[in-house]
């Protein structure tokens, strides 16, 4: 009786110790439970078995630096398999108190477990430790993130430029770079240059020799003279310290630390322009060249010539409009098309902008069109300069006499038309008739009578038939419209993603995006684009009033685009407020 006591005891032990090695952990494991507000804190979310579906807390009160890294550990050692999978988070405390992180969630074998909530104590900043075995102490010496400024002091509307450069030491390892908080340049206008990838390079900081990265170029415009302020760029980074352990081969074991560095506050001493500017100025700052030119000197009266005035060079030329032109009354002007070919670098803007003029002559004669005068404030300099374009002819070959000589001289500063009579124009009006005598037959039941009388008949049926074929075609040309349109929206919707990190080339896309997608839905043309007939179009269709704000505000939006800095988080915003709206609009319709 004993002896089967002893074997159910013994049997008993073994399968405790086995339920207990197949027992499922998941826990939270913190690096500290009390820190300063200045420092950081790693989580790491442990588990002994693999699992799916992971989720983790809110992390309230904490702003995620770093993470989740996700890491998988599986040993043998005589015969037992170890398994291990680890999320780690790096936290920042945003405030001081009693903060506590969450239950995550972990799905193993169909079954769902939590962590325990973990409780944290954050305290006023701390001083950092100046142990040079201390990984922070480490990190905080050899990491540094400099804001370079071409010039501090620059002239309203004069380009400067902001590279930020991030300068690490040869003895660490720079692994993860994030960026968790963007400069604004307010009062400035603003364009990132595309980093196309980031490369190591080698540079010197304060007499030592560092490897740097550079993480972002800007170029500014400022758009008002005194002091302004550059907010800072902060980064997240993660850095592999080395210490004096090494593994089981000999190699050094490093230490992972999270970073927050900044690049600071700087301040700009913007200069106003001098006082004393002609007329002409119009806010061009920068060096630049004009030209006045026409595609033709010689035509008939009637026909059309392009007459083209264009600015270029470097400066701020998409902050200021070409000049206009003046001819004479006798020369109808149609308002400008304009035209613009700039490319930014870190020395600014460069290339050209121009305004195309459509103009008609109305009589014979040779007319001028006067030289323009455009005038900038050059920097280099630091004075006003004006140039003038050369004056040109246009000789009107073929067409009525105008009655007053004179009007070739008179300027013409209306953009609609403007045209003198003539006493010659109406010369083609006939003032005699060519009337004849009709026969002296009776007209009723004569052939031209039953012609005149079928004739109305006819012709209505020939209209009915055009317009019901017309009818069809235009329908069928409409919905190939719409489909192509649609086909657009889908295109332009798709540019404006691959293009986030583009300002200028994602509101473009954007725009057209929304104006193909009114166009396939409501065939709304380019003449019809007013914010005013949209709103009222889709008021009526019963879209909702929240949907219908948002739908004005993104094309709002993308018309400011050109003249307002915008930060990566308000382009993320606009894109996927894009594909909200657009999808609830569709749903209605």
């Amino acid at each position: 009786m004993k002896f089967r006591f002893y074997i159910f005891f013994v049997l008993a032990v073994i399968s405790n110790i086995n339920a207990q090695d197949n027992a499922v952990t998941f826990e939270a494991v913190l690096t500290k439970k009390s820190l300063g507000i200045n420092e950081n804190l790693r989580v790491d979310f442990k588990m002994n078995k693999d699992g799916d579906n992971f989720t983790p807390p809110s992390f309230k009160g904490f702003t995620v630096v770093g993470g989740p890294n996700q890491s998988v550990s599986n040993m043998w050692v005589n015969g037992k398999r170890t398994f291990s999978k680890t999320y780690s988070y790096f936290l920042s405390p945003i405030k001081k108190g009693s903060l506590t992180i969450g239950q995550a969630t972990i799905e193993i074998e169909n079954n769902i477990y939590k962590t325990l909530p973990v409780k944290i104590s954050v305290s006023e900043s701390v001083t950092v430790s100046k142990d040079p075995n201390d990984p922070s102490y480490v990190v905080n010496e050899n990491l540094h993130l400099v804001a370079e400024i071409s010039n501090s002091s620059p002239y309203l509307n004069e380009g400067i430029s902001v590279v930020y450069k991030l300068y690490y030491s040869p003895q660490i390892n720079v692994t993860n770079v994030g960026e968790i908080e963007t400069p604004e340049f307010e009062n400035f206008w603003s364009q990132n240059i595309k980093i196309p990838r980031l490369q190591i390079e080698r540079g010197s900081f304060k007499g030592d020799n560092y490897n740097f990265v550079t993480w972002k170029k800007t170029v500014l415009y400022p758009q008002k003279s005194g002091k302004l302020e550059i907010l800072p760029l902060s980064l997240d980074v993660s850095v592999d310290v080395p210490t004096n352990r090494r593994d089981f081969f000999g190699n050094r074991i490093y230490n992972q630390v999270s970073k927050k560095v900044t690049a600071g506050k700087r301040s700009i001493n913007v200069k106003a322009l001098p006082i004393n500017a002609p007329e002409s100025f119009n806010g061009a700052v920068g060096k630049f060249e004009i030209k006045l030119n026409t595609n033709k000197t010689e035509l008939n009266a009637s026909e059309s010539l392009q007459a083209t005035v264009k600015i270029s060079g470097n400066g701020n030329l998409k902050l200021f409009s070409p000049p206009s032109i003046q001819v004479p009354s006798s020369l109808e002007k149609y308002d400008p098309e304009y035209n613009e070919k700039v490319s930014t670098s870190l020395a600014g803007m460069k290339g050209f902008i121009s305004n195309t003029y459509t103009l008609v002559p109305q009589f014979q004669g040779k007319y001028p069109i006067n030289s323009v005068e455009f005038t900038f404030f050059n920097p280099q300099l630091n004075k006003y300069e004006s140039i003038n374009s050369d004056e040109i002819i246009i000789n009107v070959l073929e067409g009525p006499m105008s009655l007053d000589e004179s009007n070739t001289n008179i300027p013409n500063t209306e953009t609609t038309k403007n045209i003198l009579p003539s006493l010659n124009q109406f010369k083609f009006i006939k003032t005699e008739s060519d009337f004849v005598k009709i026969n002296s037959k009776p007209f009723i039941y004569s052939i031209s009578f039953y012609s005149i009388l079928i004739f109305p008949i006819l012709l209505i049926l020939i209209l009915l038939i055009f317009f019901k074929s017309k009818n069809i075609s235009s329908s069928k040309l409409k919905e190939s419209k719409s489909r192509r349109a649609n086909k657009l929206a889908k295109k332009y919707l798709s540019d404006a993603r691959k293009n986030l990190d583009n300002k200028d080339v994602f509101y473009i896309a954007l725009e057209k995006a929304l104006h193909n997608f009114l166009k396939s839905k409501f065939s709304i043309e380019t003449f019809d684009y007013s914010k005013e007939k949209i709103y009222n179009l889709l008021l009526r269709k019963e879209i909702e009033k929240e949907s219908l704000e948002l739908f004005i505000k993104l094309i709002e939006n993308c018309e400011f685009a050109r003249f307002t800095p915008a930060s990566n988080v308000a382009i993320n915003n606009d894109y996927e407020n894009a594909v909200q709206v657009i999808t609830e609009i569709d749903k209605v319709i």
